[in-house]
């Protein structure tokens, strides 16, 4: 298991972040979560931020019905070099690949408002993208942050019992969009996609953009 990069202290609270280096299989972050769900609801570790970028991987949420909004389907979508993954987190279909930030909290929520969660999650998007002169908005049937008539972020997580937290946001810094062409993504159909890179003009470093999440992460959920 890689190093936490870096410990945030409170006086009463700590958050650890993990930054994992290049390209983390999603299957491996998938095992890995639960690992840490399993840790944090033993008290073996501190609320953990995961920070990380996928290879090119559809996963497949609870909400999905069936595997219409896959487009042409699994087999073709691996066939272009893609995994496919049918998920425990809520929501649909979604795409994770390389310019990516993805945020998977492994958090102990002391208020136990699941909607809320969603909210705050979306509340630290709206501040990061902020700093980079970005209005991003909520949707009032979808969850998510949009910017204009483009979905940036797309969010879906999961409860485990202790209310702890897993999966989490993926943020489109310098993502490929293409990738969402092929299927509806979150299920949606009437919004498109975008991205930082796309909404600013250039490509961004990941690094700056995560040490803009982590701070946000620690307004919003109050670990100082």
């Amino acid at each position: 298991m890689p190093a936490p990069e870096t410990v945030l202290e409170s006086r009463e609270e700590a958050l650890e972040v993990r930054r994992l280096p290049g390209l983390t299989p999603y299957a491996g972050a998938w095992e890995l979560q639960r690992e840490l769900v399993r840790k944090r609801r033993a008290d073996e570790i501190p609320d953990t931020l995961l920070l990380l970028e996928h290879p090119p991987v559809y996963t497949v949420g609870r909400a999905a019905k069936d595997a219409s909004n896959l487009g042409a389907g699994e087999e073709y979508l691996r066939s272009l070099g893609a995994e496919v993954f049918w998920i425990d987190r809520g929501g649909d279909a979604t795409f994770h690949g390389p310019g990516q930030i993805v945020g998977y909290p492994i958090i102990r929520l002391k208020v136990h408002d699941t909607h809320r969660y969603l909210r705050d999650l979306e509340e630290v998007v709206i501040r990061t993208i902020a700093r980079y002169g970005l209005s991003g908005w909520r949707h009032p049937e979808y969850t998510g942050v949009w910017v204009g008539e483009s979905k940036i972020c797309a969010i879906g997580v999961k409860f485990s019992s202790g209310w702890i937290t897993s999966h989490g946001f993926a943020l489109n810094v310098n993502t490929d969009l293409s990738w969402f062409d092929r299927i509806t993504p979150c299920g949606i159909r009437e919004y498109g996609v975008t991205s930082l890179a796309r909404e600013l003009g250039r490509d961004l470093p990941l690094s700056e953009v995560e040490r803009e999440i982590v701070l946000r992460f620690r307004e919003v959920f109050g670990l100082r």
